[in-house]
């Protein structure tokens, strides 16, 4: 039986045949204060992983002036690998999510360097079981003691990590979605490019509610009429219609996946017909009456690719293709997760080894 180290806060051992998401963490984790009084960023310190402490007052707490980002860390054929997938991109929309949370944006090389040596002083925690990984979970968040409303002048950006197997209980068999019409996730002009708390916990109601009709997750249509479709609750969205790859265009609503982009261009490399463009949710459901709509799949650094077998809209029941995965999905999720093992060729050179 496969095991991950033991838990340095306990005795009990992991199987990684049996790790879920997101509750299990390393020993350690890097932090990076600011103040702006002080020379902005200060020194980079690994510490063991431990309990934060605010002032009730932390501006986090009554603002949510906060950013996270999530990637993964992958073994590779030698026991020194560190293998990342594009985390040059993770790193830029960090800092573009704190430009719009006006949060002072941390030095890509520092971000980087800090993050690799964390990950090399808890490299016994990444899991080798096929389908499994390190989360890595950057976050900043305000931390100035302070009931006015304004941008915080101290942060604590942290990392800490987090040995993980599927996202979803489903793994990569398909999934089932529901079209809100209710809800509403992100305007124009709001913080939804911006990968901020808020966006996700204003779609926990409308997740619940979905959960509770036997649906795995949501598919969010424009707050202004809901008529276009826009992404999924934890993932970009795409379609396979008529051969024709689509997903959802990028206006400032939704949020531009790393996944996302290498979906795309993987396509294009494939010489697959692939659109980033409006789709409404009326082409969606006539697609599927007619017979039309092949394919449709979520993507995202945690589950990589999800197929969805059906979706509800109104009411109504649409199967997807034949209800299986579909054989786009399969390609998609086989071909990225051999890059990001390294067990397949990489020509866009998007898998760095930090080991």
């Amino acid at each position: 039986m496969a095991t991950l180290p033991r838990n340095r806060m306990g005795s009990q051992q992991y199987d990684e045949n049996k790790l879920g998401f997101g509750d299990i963490f390393t020993d350690n984790m890097l932090t990076i204060e600011y103040s702006s009084t002080d020379g902005g960023w200060q020194s980079p310190k690994i510490v063991k992983v431990q309990n934060l402490s605010l002032h009730p007052a932390g501006m986090i707490l009554h603002y949510g002036q906060q950013v996270f980002e999530g990637l993964k860390a992958f073994s590779g054929a030698k026991e020194s690998d560190i293998l990342l997938f594009r985390p040059d991109m993770n790193i830029a929309r960090f800092n573009r999510s704190c430009q719009r949370l006006c949060i002072p944006s941390l030095d890509p090389k520092i971000f980087m360097d800090q993050m690799s040596e964390l990950l090399r002083k808890d490299r016994d925690w990444i899991p080798r079981t096929p389908g499994t990984s390190l989360y890595i979970r950057p976050t900043v968040i305000a931390t100035d003691a302070h009931l006015g409303v304004r941008p915080s002048r101290t942060y604590l950006f942290f990392i800490i990590l987090s040995p993980v197997g599927a996202y979803y209980p489903e793994g990569f068999e398909p999934v089932r979605i529901m079209v809100t019409e209710k809800y509403a996730r992100a305007a124009a002009g709001g913080v939804g490019e911006a990968k901020t708390g808020a966006n996700y916990a204003a779609s926990l109601l409308a997740a619940e509610e979905a959960h509770a009709e036997g649906f795995t997750q949501v598919l969010w249509l424009n707050a202004v009429n809901r008529l276009s479709i826009e992404e999924v609750g934890t993932m970009n969205i795409f379609f396979r219609i008529d051969d024709e790859i689509i997903t959802p265009k990028l206006g400032g609503t939704i949020l531009p996946g790393v996944t996302r982009d290498s979906v795309i261009q993987l396509c294009k490399a494939k010489n697959m017909r692939v659109s980033e463009r409006v789709i409404s949710i009326d082409e969606l459901v006539s697609s599927a009456k007619s017979g039309k709509l092949q394919e449709v799949f979520g993507s995202g650094t945690a589950a990589v690719i999800s197929p969805v077998s059906h979706f509800r809209y109104l009411g109504h029941d649409y199967m997807v293709g034949d209800g299986k995965t579909g054989p786009i999905a399969k390609e998609l999720f086989d071909e990225i997760t051999g890059i990001q093992l390294a067990t397949r060729p990489d020509p866009f050179g998007w898998v760095v080894n930090v080991g």
